[in-house]
């Protein structure tokens, strides 16, 4: 069932009837997940899997599902858009109450959520699964510029195809590509497009092109796990990138292509301006405004994280939360795979509350991060809290491969739609067969 702001109901394909629910009545619900992304579907369909007669409301505002780790694939041309995208409805679970709003307050003191249009939903347990906020204003002239002028960001799908006709068009130049000094989604992904667009301009007409590309990076280093780290700088090496670290991008002037850079020296910090022919931006991100301002951010932190447990992913103040994906404290890559590792620890650790019953499971930091280092070649960066490499698939993970590249250019977008947000088990039944067979390889 949907519940909109203009106080109708409508029918969900494949979701039953129900009556029409008042937009300025309070509703109740025994669960309530606020996100209906990778965490907020993928933790409602475990739920029910276990216990088919729950009462899960999912308060989600937008109509459409994105599968966002696709979008650098948009942007480096192996996807259409329409690739990574389907109606929201046909993800909702069956039997799950779609409440079509937008979180404004959170009132955990009195098990409440409020939402744009005035809606009360109280909850008996509340999963956070609202995914990260793009925070595009805090980059000076980001929002007038991008899309024209040569600047784009694969982080927002508007964007996607520019970046892909930037790389087409290309002839040749400086392409700077930028990583922030926050936490962000997808933390390869600022990467994946620049050695895409790097084999781009170098296969143009089929001599090359003339170009200079640049990895302006707010960090130290070009990865924060050593093992994946020592890989990346030797492809940046063998590619002639030119890696410029403490380089925090703080503005851009569109119709003069020049970026600037608040650079951190031993001599302290000074502007730097670069001038672009192409710039890829990764923008600021921090938790959605509505979680920084309420009682379960973390406190005195200007992320706004939700506050959990790392290892039980359970709120550290109120024992009826808990939170899943990239708007958590967890200190972990946010990533769709991150969201698998964490959904059967909190779906297992919530029916244990909700059974009196100490909590069970733990999760490790297991993230992964598919690190495209051009076309056909793939580094599964697979890692936990502690940044120990795992294999998965039974080979050196810390390596370039064209059996990785298919697994993420085919593997995961699989099973991602047909696996994860259909609660069915992802380990075993569907890789352990693939681990075999690339094991043999």
């Amino acid at each position: 069932m949907v519940t909109t702001p203009q106080q109708a109901s409508q029918v969900v394909t494949g979701l039953p009837q129900s009556e029409l629910i008042s937009t300025r009545q309070p509703v109740r619900h025994q669960i309530v997940i606020v996100g209906g992304g990778a965490g907020g579907i993928t933790v409602a369909a475990q739920l029910l899997k276990l216990r088919d007669r729950l009462d899960i409301a999912i308060i989600e505002p937008s109509d459409q599902h994105y599968y966002q780790p696709g979008w650098t694939l948009v942007g480096g041309g192996q996807f259409k858009f329409a690739d990574t995208v389907r109606d929201e409805a046909t993800v909702i679970p069956r039997g799950v109450t779609w409440i079509k709003d937008q979180v404004v307050t959170l009132d955990p003191d009195h098990n409440t959520v409020i939402t744009a249009a005035g809606v009360q939903v109280l909850y008996d347990y509340l999963v956070m699964a609202p995914g990260i906020q793009i925070d595009w204003d805090q980059i000076e002239g980001l929002p007038e510029t991008l899309g024209k002028n040569g600047v784009t960001s694969n982080y927002s799908h508007v964007h996607t195809q520019y970046t892909w006709e930037l790389l087409q068009t290309f002839q040749g130049g400086t392409a700077i590509f930028t990583y922030p000094a926050t936490p962000i989604k997808c933390g390869g992904a600022p990467q994946k497009i620049m050695y895409m667009a790097d084999d781009t301009f170098k296969q143009k007409s089929g001599v090359g092109v003339n170009s200079r590309v640049m990895f302006c990076t707010a960090g130290g280093s070009i990865f924060g796990v050593k093992a994946y780290a020592k890989v990346l700088d030797q492809v940046v090496a063998r590619r002639g990138i030119e890696m410029k670290c403490f380089h925090n991008l703080k503005a851009v002037r569109g119709e003069a292509q020049e970026a600037v850079f608040e650079v951190t020296t031993d001599e302290g910090v000074q502007d730097v301006v670069l001038k672009f022919d192409l710039l890829h931006v990764t923008p600021p991100m921090s938790a959605p405004d509505f979680i920084k301002t309420s009682p379960l951010a973390v406190p005195n932190h200007p992320g706004g994280w939700v506050d959990v447990s790392p290892a039980t992913l359970q709120h550290h103040r109120y024992a009826n939360v808990f939170g899943i994906g990239d708007a958590t404290s967890a200190p972990t890559s946010k990533t769709a795979a991150a969201v698998r590792g964490q959904a059967p620890v909190v779906v297992n650790n919530l029916l244990s509350v909700m059974d009196q019953q100490p909590l069970p499971q733990t999760y490790d930091g297991y993230t992964c991060c598919p690190l495209i280092t051009g076309y056909n070649y793939t580094v599964m960066a697979e890692f936990d809290y502690d940044g120990n490499p795992v294999a998965s698939f039974l080979m050196n993970p810390a390596k370039e491969r064209w059996s990785m590249w298919l697994v993420k250019k085919h593997l995961l977008p699989f099973l991602y739609w047909q696996r994860m947000l259909k609660g069915a088990p992802f380990e075993g039944e569907m890789l352990q067969p693939i681990r075999r067979l690339l094991g043999k390889k």
